[in-house]
């Protein structure tokens, strides 16, 4: 089952790139980013850079924008989380 659930990771990762580089065009506009850290116990880790880092606004952005748009995309996902 090893094999598996590594290959299952390994599509549940790429469908969460995926749903990043779809919303990551709306944070460049307002000149943020998202990078994806890790994606464990189908808790996606990100980073948020550039004027998210700072923005009062990103917790905002990170549950209702991002995490909401991963939710979307890879249903299997709990969260997404911030870290620094």
């Amino acid at each position: 089952s090893g094999i598996l659930a590594e290959n299952k990771n390994n599509t549940i990762e790429k469908r969460v790139k995926e749903a990043l580089d779809q919303i990551r065009p709306q944070l460049q506009m307002d000149g943020g980013d998202v990078e994806l850290v890790a994606v464990e116990d189908l808790i996606v880790k990100v980073r948020l850079t550039g004027h998210c880092a700072g923005c009062p606004m990103a917790t905002m952005t990170l549950k209702q924008g991002v995490e909401a748009h991963v939710k979307s995309v890879v249903p299997e996902i709990i969260s997404v989380e911030a870290v620094k």
